[in-house]
């Protein structure tokens, strides 16, 4: 089978096209004939070498896909080699997708989906009427994040993107107006994933009582140190959150994803989807996530 391989660490240069030889599931697991895998920030992270140690090499990426089973199933599943035509997932989590959401909707909804839903309802607790600030509000996350906000009632959305195009697509996603720093008000919840120094105009920008929820690092630069004095004085909070460990929590997948699918297929919440590139042009597709080129969910199609 056609996969995708870096057997050292880098940028999206070491992404290879390789023939491997099929998966071969163990005990309470499935193989999986893959219709898309999902491309994730996290993604470039273990081809640098940030998430990944060297005695794990050579790997094949991607942790989440959607395809048909051996009996016929269409399902989304996490796993640990999904830059592949075919994969293997415990069967006790496998999703069942309806046929209605295509490939790229379903991956959108599930770890971009997810990381909305617990971003807002777990990590910031947000409360209906509260302001909310969504950073890179047009990518997977942020453009769930902007529609789940007004969905949860909110009562103002401010939507931060790099670009003129991606703050009209926030606008057109629910967000009241673009998010620019100093802020027009002082916000209850800010999303933040790109650190840097927006992470710290951010956290100046928070009312009474504010949530500042950190989820990543995009613009890959060290984090300044966080005083606590400084959070006293603003009496407000930052929240670090990981989608991982959440989802280890009872109820914390499948409720959370029954919501998103539902809210879909009513027309309620729409996942942006982006460019779908072949598997073997992986090397492009990780390139313009870094580049911040894309807009909403990137899948690759075998």
């Amino acid at each position: 089978m056609l996969a995708i391989r870096f057997d050292r660490f880098g940028g999206p240069e070491v992404l290879t096209p390789v023939d491997l030889p099929a998966p071969v599931p163990g005990p309470g697991e499935t193989l999986i004939t893959v219709e898309a895998a999902g491309v994730n920030f996290a993604d470039t992270f273990q081809t640098d070498g940030s998430y990944l140690s060297a005695d794990l090499l050579p790997h094949v990426p991607g942790s989440e896909v959607v395809g048909r089973t051996g009996d016929g199933r269409r399902v989304l599943a996490k796993v640990a080699h999904g830059y592949a035509e075919q994969a293997v997932a415990r069967e006790a989590a496998l999703v069942e997708v309806p046929e209605e959401l295509d490939a790229a909707q379903a991956l959108a909804l599930f770890t971009q989906g997810l990381t909305a839903w617990h971003l807002l309802r777990s990590a910031a607790r947000l409360v209906p009427g509260e302001s909310v600030v969504v950073h890179s509000a047009a990518g997977g996350v942020g453009s769930l994040a902007v529609q789940l906000a007004r969905e949860f009632g909110a009562g103002r959305v401010l939507a931060q993107a790099s670009t003129p195009e991606k703050e009209r697509l926030a606008m057109e996603l629910g967000a009241d107006e673009a998010a620019r720093y100093p802020l027009p008000l002082r916000a209850d919840v800010i999303l933040d994933a790109a650190g840097g120094a927006l992470f710290d105009q951010a956290l100046g920008s928070l009312a009474d009582f504010g949530r500042l929820v950190t989820y990543g690092n995009a613009s890959r630069t060290a984090f300044a140190a966080l005083d606590p004095e400084r959070l006293g004085r603003l009496n407000a909070a930052v929240v670090g959150f990981w989608l991982r460990p959440t989802l280890a929590r009872p109820g914390a997948l499948h409720e959370p994803l029954e919501e998103l699918f539902a809210l879909a297929l009513q027309g309620r919440l729409r996942p942006v989807t982006g460019i779908a590139y072949p598997l073997a042009e992986a090397r492009a597709a990780h390139t313009d996530l870094r580049e911040r080129r894309t807009t909403g969910k990137v899948v690759l199609l075998p």
